[in-house]
């Protein structure tokens, strides 16, 4: 069975849909806990992050970390 070009460029598309979202779904989804950098501990960074925890108990543990990352340096 020969494909036409429409169909063939029809499937290629199909093919590329699927392997970017998969490689999308592996990149974490945001499932997993924010890394603790100088980057999401600053103003900015901790104003984008502390929206996306569930419960205030995860927020203040990522302030708490920050804090003790701050103390170090």
């Amino acid at each position: 069975m020969i494909l036409k070009e429409e169909e063939l460029m029809s499937s290629k598309n199909l093919v590329f849909i699927i392997a970017l979202s998969a490689t999308l779904i592996s990149c974490g989804g945001g499932d997993g806990a924010p890394e603790i950098n100088s980057t999401n501990c600053s103003g900015g960074g901790m104003q984008s992050i502390l929206p996306t925890f569930k419960t205030e108990a995860e927020r203040q543990a990522f302030i708490d970390k920050c804090q003790s990352m701050a103390e170090k340096k």
